[in-house]
């Protein structure tokens, strides 16, 4: 006798199930210009997260940057760079413009840019040369960045000619802020190109790596061509007197010049008061300020010049250190970091400087107590002093004068040597009360 189960035949299980909201990719339903103000409030510190969502965040991750460092100039050639950000504002292309070597644990750095390079390399401006890229290559991936990138408004560049460099002027009319390595007179030739242009530094001699001349020539192009200058740094760069006059005369909106390691003739500080609006003048790693700068009774001075500031800087010469404290004598703040030669007989010619409120005193080894003293004993405006790392300055020989001196100054750091403490008499006189900050051995 055969049974027969009374229960329903069991019907195969289909996988037809109504899909839920849950299972789609709400940000879908978000448009590009939604999504990219959500992704704008989001930290800097997820951005690199939120590019690995998808592609479509990926992409809108790259229309969010603003800021790029080059490292791999193919990057730029093979349109990558454009079509990831096409909003790019700043570019730095040192870097990229370098071949580094294969296989090499050897990393060249500097401060502006790096590069592995082999065990072959000398310190020399042709065996640098062999690192950087061909100047054709340079220009083809400016082209190739300008029409991507039209918004750019920084650039720094190295080894570029003036095609390159006019085709970034004529697609890239918001350039403001530009960076030119190895620049020469030719390069400064088609500088009128960029209109806008408002802060440039040119780099044309640095030691061991490379080497180009800025003359006058190229000063006086620069000159004619970039008179809406506000600042301007010359690295590594000759001249003379007729070329910074030339600056002076045109760029009547500079307001910030930066000298460092120069090669100019003498004389050619005698220029600066043509600089009528100048406010800032900086002077970096300089063995000299200038070896014979001509003063007369036509020997104007810079009276909108408020900052004068040395770093890294030879300061032996007595009759240049008066006559430029004598040029500068309206200034309110001056600064020495890290400069040779800075005795008490060349500190002391700064006391010319009347109108003095600002010392900054860091790396001043040779300067002693009674130097210091002597000077700002005489400025009558000082309100701030930082005195760092100057070890001839000891706190027992602080007198009772330069003890009431800074008990009214609004601002003070005092840290000659790393084991420096007040002493109790100076403790005693009530320091910064009077002022709004005070600031005691960082």
């Amino acid at each position: 006798m055969k049974l027969q189960s009374v229960s329903s035949p069991k019907t195969p299980k289909t996988n037809s199930r109504t899909p839920s909201f849950s299972d789609f990719d709400r940000t879908l339903l978000f448009s590009d210009e939604i999504l990219l103000r959500i992704l704008a409030k989001l930290p800097d510190s997820q951005r690199d997260a939120n590019s690995l969502v998808c592609k479509r965040w990926l992409f809108l991750q790259g229309r969010l940057v603003r800021s790029l460092k080059v490292l791999d100039w193919g990057f730029i050639q093979s349109g990558r760079l454009t079509t990831r950000f096409p909003n790019l504002i700043q570019v730095d292309l040192l870097s990229g413009s370098l071949i580094s070597t294969r296989n090499s644990d050897i990393l060249l750095n500097h401060k502006m840019f790096s590069v592995h390079i082999g065990s072959h390399f000398s310190p020399e401006s042709e065996a640098f040369q062999t690192h950087l890229l061909s100047p054709e290559v340079i220009d083809r991936g400016l082209r190739e960045l300008a029409n991507g990138c039209p918004n750019l408004g920084k650039v720094a560049l190295v080894g570029a000619t003036e095609l390159g460099l006019l085709s970034l002027a004529e697609e890239c009319s918001t350039l403001q802020d530009l960076e030119l390595h190895k620049c020469n007179d030719n390069l400064l030739h088609v500088i009128s190109a960029c209109k806008n242009l408002q802060i440039l530094k040119l780099v044309g001699n640095l030691n061991g790596f490379y080497s180009s001349v800025v003359s006058d020539i190229g000063l006086t192009f620069l000159a004619q061509g970039c008179r809406r200058l506000v600042k301007l740094e010359l690295n590594g760069c000759e001249g003379s007197f007729v070329g910074m006059k030339a600056i002076g005369q045109c760029c009547q909106m500079l307001e910030e010049l930066i000298i460092c390691d120069h090669r100019m003739e003498a004389g050619w500080l005698s220029a600066l008061p043509y600089c009528e609006n100048l406010k800032t003048l900086k002077f970096v790693s300089c063995k000299k300020i200038d070896s014979s700068l001509e003063t007369d009774e036509n020997f104007g001075l810079c009276p909108a010049l408020e900052r004068l500031h040395f770093h890294k800087c030879q300061l032996r010469d007595k009759k240049t250190a008066s006559d430029l404290f004598t040029l500068c004598g309206a200034v309110r703040e001056i600064v020495f970091q890290d400069c040779w030669g800075l005795e008490n007989d060349v500190f002391i010619l700064a006391s010319i400087c009347r109108r003095v409120n600002i010392l900054s005193l860091e790396g001043c080894s040779l300067l002693t107590t009674n130097g210091l003293e002597s000077v700002i004993l005489s400025w009558k405006e000082i309100v701030s002093l930082k005195v760092v790392g100057c070890k001839n300055i000891k706190d027992e020989e602080i007198s009772p004068a330069l003890s009431s001196l800074f008990s009214m100054l609004k601002e003070l750091k005092w840290r000659p040597d790393t084991k420096s403490l007040l002493a109790s008499s100076v403790i005693g006189a009530n320091i910064g009360k009077r002022g709004g900050k005070f600031f005691r051995g960082f």
